[in-house]
């Protein structure tokens, strides 16, 4: 197979960093968590804090059994797919190696478990225990993660997007986990002013990026 047919079939990807860590944001906040970042966005937000992941050129693809021999040697029991947005490439490959450990001697309970971090903007790939929908007003979402993802989770840059929050949130199924998340760069403008919204729609929760404040990746 060609370069180009291996990283639409998904066995390579254009990996920009892979690392082990505790997840900083939204629900799983705290959580012993091997990361794997994938280069490439088609959103570019002005305020993103990782804008070297942009280029996808920039990062030679991977194979996907490497991606997945690095995560295993972790020994955590959680891995989250992030990017960049990661939807712009072919994870089931990714996900079905993750999900297929026993075969390889390894319990499923060892390492199963799946997050993904995506604005929404591609059409979804890949076997998930919990999809975190982080919508960007630049590029909206497609209709079908509003009922399917487990998470929503939306940066406050300025105080308009509250507004747009909530037309967010009223798309979301029920069950869904609402969070506020303030933009790092103007965290101390806008945190006091998320704490009183949330005070006043409790449905909503509040997200740090709580490995900014205590320095790990």
């Amino acid at each position: 197979m060609t370069q180009q047919e291996l990283l639409k079939s998904g066995r390579l990807l254009p990996v920009m960093e892979e690392f082990l860590s505790l997840q900083g944001e939204g629900y799983h906040t705290g959580e012993a968590t091997w990361f794997i970042r994938i280069g490439g966005c088609d959103v570019g937000c002005d305020w993103c804090d990782v804008k070297e992941s942009w280029n996808a050129d920039l990062f030679p693809p991977v194979k996907t059994d490497i991606v997945v021999e690095k995560a295993l040697q972790s020994k955590v029991n959680a891995v989250i797919v992030t990017g960049g947005e990661p939807l712009l490439y072919n994870l089931n490959y990714l996900c079905d190696q993750l999900k297929s450990l026993e075969p390889q001697g390894i319990k499923q309970s060892t390492f199963v478990k799946t997050f993904l971090e995506t604005s929404g903007s591609q059409p979804l790939s890949g076997r998930w225990d919990w999809i975190c929908l982080s919508p960007k007003q630049e590029w909206a979402p497609r209709e079908e993660f509003y009922g399917f993802s487990d998470e929503l989770k939306v940066i406050i840059h300025q105080e308009e997007d509250f507004n747009w929050a909530e037309k967010q949130a009223e798309r979301m199924r029920p069950a869904a986990h609402r969070f506020l998340q303030p933009e790092w760069s103007q965290r101390n403008r806008m945190l006091p002013l998320i704490i009183r919204y949330i005070e006043s729609n409790p449905s909503w929760r509040l997200s740090l990026q709580t490995h900014k404040y205590i320095g790990i990746p």
